[in-house]
């Protein structure tokens, strides 16, 4: 596993059918927007894609790995692999909201 911030990678055996690719924005793919900052966490790493479907959101890192970088957190370096996208919740007695930025 690896954990970038609120942001959990764990490894998976494949990509469920019925998801579809995410197209990058402005290069990038982007697994977490800082609501409070606008930074992001994001993989640059051509050949990487990312797949949704419902809720649930995988990465594919390609044979050559990929890097997770973020402007507050070190870049973490991933192996080839799927891995299942999890962002961490919060509780607050109103609600159970994502964890911002």
């Amino acid at each position: 596993m690896y954990r970038q911030g609120d942001v959990l990678l764990i490894p998976a055996k494949s990509i469920p059918a019925g998801t579809k690719k995410v197209n990058r924005e402005r290069g990038r793919i982007v697994l977490a927007l800082g609501e409070a900052t606008g930074h992001a966490h994001a993989v640059e790493t051509l050949g990487a894609e990312l797949f949704a479907g419902g809720d649930a959101r995988y990465l594919k890192v390609p044979s050559t790995g990929a890097s997770l970088v973020h402007e507050e957190h070190g870049t973490i370096a991933l192996p080839e692999g799927t891995y299942k996208v999890v962002l961490q919740r919060e509780y607050s007695p109103r609600e159970i909201r994502r964890v911002c930025d």
